[in-house]
């Protein structure tokens, strides 16, 4: 054999080789990847006819349920009796959109092994159960019709947690969707007009999307303050109409463009139960932007939150992007300029004032329980990390308690109940401000006594539109939601 065939034959082996390496690989080592993949649309038509697992509320609600479908009793088909209810947690399973949330993440749960694939076949030799398993959330149902209530016709959100547990009360999100019309027979043109809407009904306002906190971030530039030894709540603080900043001609100037108290000195708890802007102007400043990260960065800013489902991390800079710049940090301890959290993010910082600055990791699916409803698993309570030192947690539990007692949170007030907060108002370039509330009750908890911490955002002023506060706007929310939780 010549030398040019010589080597057009070792190249033809060579390639030989590749192919057969490569299509090893795909079946045998990343062919699991690819079958399990969410966005294969296979995978999906393959589980939507199978049997999957009831998801219900703490209080035995169903929000996801099989039956048998009337064409053949081989196949089922998947509703959701509470519609828009759940619609962002449970999320949907549909041959032409794949799966979202709950039914998504928690697919190995759900989907029943009842099949003649070789897993479904091993699992019933082996004597397993080849019905699906169950969910049971930590949501409740009364409170989450609540929220939803209350958000009403507004783009907004809340979302509520347990603070000595992690565990999830509410999570609801406006404008929602009804998962039913997304596997029916109109499932295209209900999937195309949901894309469509402006008010982006499909999009979690609880975990997916960030605001500016404004004034509730306070509580965060408060606890930097306590912990680094900078100020306590007698410290005294000039009281002018108005802050010019370092080294620029801008000034911040309190919500009303009026002095916080007399003119004169005014204290940080004063300060912080009127939601005086040039103070805490004045104390980031005086706190610094590493102090001020860092203690953002406790809360978990900057963090992913660990969850059932993808929450997108809320951010403050890097402290050496701003360290020189006054004005800037003056804008972010407020809440303002580069600052933007989620809703979960700000309920976890409520949360951690009630805990003694401890913040729980987040959990919606308490147990995981079998077809006869026993339980199979359940979620143990973690720590996530420690947000502030337990002195200052007690002294932001007092000032904000004094807040919904005498101050801008007054409309989160229920009677009979100690009940602490903080109001934002974030004001956003070219639309009506955010309106915020946080807040956390009751403050005197004792042991095993329940207990709630919540966030609620109503974007762009909601109904009230430039007129909007957080005192006036989110406020009332959170007191419908406290009530219905203490009655």
């Amino acid at each position: 054999m010549n030398d040019p065939l010589r080597r057009t034959a070792w190249t033809i082996l060579a390639g030989f080789l590749v192919l057969a390496v490569a299509t090893t690989w795909i079946q045998a080592v990343a062919g699991p990847d690819y079958r399990d993949d969410p966005r294969n649309p296979r995978l999906v038509a393959s589980r939507v006819g199978r049997e999957r697992g009831a998801i219900v509320s703490s209080d035995a609600v169903v929000a996801a349920r099989s039956d048998p479908s009337p064409d053949t009793s081989q196949t089922f088909v998947r509703s959701y009796p509470g519609g828009a209810d759940y619609a962002h947690t449970v999320g949907f399973v549909s041959v032409l959109f794949g799966a979202r949330g709950l039914e998504r993440e928690r697919a190995g749960d759900l989907v029943s092994n009842r099949d003649s694939t070789i897993s479904g076949v091993l699992n019933a030799l082996m004597g397993g159960d080849p019905r699906p398993r169950g969910l049971r959330l930590t949501i409740d149902d009364d409170l989450q019709k609540v929220a939803l209530m209350a958000l009403g016709d507004n783009r907004g959100a809340v979302f509520a947690v347990d603070p000595s547990t992690g565990a999830v009360l509410v999570a609801a999100s406006t404008p929602g969707f009804d998962p039913n019309t997304l596997i029916g027979p109109d499932a295209h043109l209900a999937g195309q007009l949901l894309d469509d809407d402006p008010d982006q009904p499909l999009l979690d306002r609880s975990i997916a999307t960030t605001y500016p906190p404004g004034s509730t971030f306070k509580v965060i530039t408060t606890a930097a303050a306590l912990d680094a030894g900078i100020a306590g709540p007698s410290t005294e603080y000039p009281d002018p109409g108005a802050l010019v900043l370092p080294g620029s001609t801008a000034t911040i100037s309190n919500y009303d463009g009026k002095v916080c108290v007399d003119g004169t000195t005014v204290t940080l708890e004063e300060a912080f139960v009127r939601s005086c802007n040039t103070v805490f102007a004045r104390l980031g400043m005086e706190v610094g932007a590493e102090q001020l990260v860092a203690t953002a960065e406790a809360f978990g800013f900057n963090s992913v939150i660990p969850y059932d489902l993808e929450i997108l991390a809320s951010a403050i800079p890097e402290a050496r992007s701003f360290a020189d710049d006054p004005p800037a940090i003056a804008q972010n301890a407020i809440g303002q300029r580069d600052v933007r959290a989620t809703p979960v993010q700000m309920a976890l910082v409520a949360a951690a004032v009630a805990n003694g600055g401890e913040i729980m990791i987040p959990y919606v699916v308490s147990d995981v329980f079998l077809s006869d409803g026993l339980i199979e698993s359940s979620t143990t309570p973690i720590v996530w990390r420690r947000a502030t030192s337990p002195a200052s947690a007690a002294v932001l539990s007092d000032m904000m308690e004094r807040v919904v007692v005498s101050g801008s949170g007054r409309n989160a007030a229920v009677p009979g109940v100690r009940i602490a907060g903080k109001t934002g108002t974030a004001e956003v370039t070219g639309q009506p401000p955010h309106a915020w509330f946080i807040g956390f009750g009751p403050v005197d908890a004792g042991p095993g006594e329940p207990q709630i911490a919540l966030a609620v955002v109503i974007e762009s002023g909601g109904s009230a539109g430039e007129t909007a506060t957080g005192g006036s706007v989110a406020a009332p929310i959170a007191q419908k939601i406290f009530a219905e939780f203490f009655e």
